[in-house]
Order: C-alpha cells, then structure tokens, then sequence
C-alpha cells in the first residue's frame, strides 16, 4: 500500500516537471521526463511493485536467493579450478599424449633456415637449458641483414 502511494506521488511529481519543461519550450526533454515519470506508475498498475514488496518481506525468497547465491560461487569456482588445471582428466590426459608424441624440437637448428620451413617452437613450457640457445634466432636475423 505504501509503494504503490510512494509510486503514484513520484509519477505526479514527475509528470509536473515535464509540464513545466514543455511550458517552457523544450519539448522533447519534457516529453522524455514524462516518459520516466509513468514508469513508476506503470509498475504499480502491472502488480511489479506489489510482487518486489511481497519478495523483499520474506525469509523464504531471502533463502532461496541465498542458494542461489552458493550455487553461482561454486559454478565460478569449478570453472577457475577447471581452467588453471587446463581442463577435464580426458583433456589433461589427451595433452600429455600429445605432447610425448611430439617430443623436444630440435633447438640447434636455426630459427631462419635456408628456405626450409621455420622451426616451430613451443608456446608453452620450460625454457631451453642453454641460454645461447635462446638467441639463435635473433643471431640468424642479424647475421641475415649482414650485421
């Protein structure tokens, strides 16, 4: 009952302020005012506001946004633990194969080659043992612009 008063004041306020808006020439600003002052109103007609007051007054709504609540963070949580672990057992497992297949790649021929294919390097992992080894490609580079 009070919500619905406290709606209706808030749609007449508004409605005189569009009123004087548009006594004052600015229509569309006054025609925009007006439309924000019926959505209160609108509300109340439509049973949101009497539905919003029922739900904010009670314990069981309150309990079940709280599950809610718990079942969003567990969600978020399995999927952050999901992620940083780099997927499901099949995932990881299928990854290793992979990567035991694939084996090291050579690091002691030259990123630049003579025409061949460049050397694919992995993305991911640990660095190469030799630092000198690290800079091979950026000595090809150099050595290729004669420096």
């Amino acid at each position: 009952m009070i919500a619905e008063t406290v709606c209706s004041a808030a749609s007449v306020a508004g409605l005189g302020i569009a009123a004087v808006t548009a006594f004052r020439k600015r229509f569309l600003a006054a025609a925009r005012t007006a439309a924000y002052a019926l959505v209160p109103i609108g509300l109340v007609m439509t049973g949101v506001v009497g539905w919003l007051a029922d739900t904010a007054f009670s314990p069981t709504a309150w309990a079940g946004f709280g599950v809610l609540g718990i079942a969003w963070l567990l969600f978020a949580t399995t999927r952050a633990v999901e992620r940083r672990r780099g997927g499901t057992r099949k995932e990881r497992r299928a990854a290793r194969a992979a990567q035991r297949e694939a084996g090291a790649p050579s690091s002691s021929a030259p990123a630049l080659g003579a025409g061949g294919p460049p050397a694919v390097r992995p993305t991911a992992g640990p660095r190469a043992a030799n630092s000198t080894d690290d800079f091979s490609d950026i000595e090809a580079i150099l050595k290729k612009h004669g420096i």
